[in-house]
């Protein structure tokens, strides 16, 4: 959802690459609550970072605890943040209340990355 609402609030003025400690697949429910908001997600995929990534990277943001405690150490150039978000695919419950965390989560990452384009822009 963070490289979606980047590519989406940032346009071309920022690079961004999503990846993970571990694949995942693609997340129907994400792509859904993004499609709400008007920003199609649906062609990204869920990626595993290349160490070789790192060094031309200027940022690098976690999303996630396990992410944050697994991440390979970054080069000193490269600025290292964490966004420590509830993870909606954990949701649990109805349907209805599974889908209310994915847009709560949804909201949190938009206003944390209009925050990161209001400053970097």
């Amino acid at each position: 959802m963070a490289e979606g609402w980047l590519r989406h609030l940032g346009g071309d003025r920022f690079e961004p690459f999503s990846a993970g400690i571990e694949a995942h697949g693609k997340n129907r429910r994400a792509i859904a609550v993004m499609q709400e908001a008007g920003v199609d997600i649906s062609a990204q995929e869920s990626e595993v970072l290349d160490p070789a990534l790192l060094p031309t990277l200027d940022l690098l943001i976690t999303v996630c605890g396990h992410a944050d405690a697994h991440c390979p150490v970054v080069p000193t150039a490269c600025r290292k943040e964490h966004w420590p978000f509830d993870d909606p695919a954990k949701a649990t419950g109805s349907e209805e209340e599974i889908m209310a965390a994915f847009r709560a989560t949804r909201d949190q990452i938009r206003a944390r990355v209009a925050q990161l384009v209001a400053q970097r822009g």
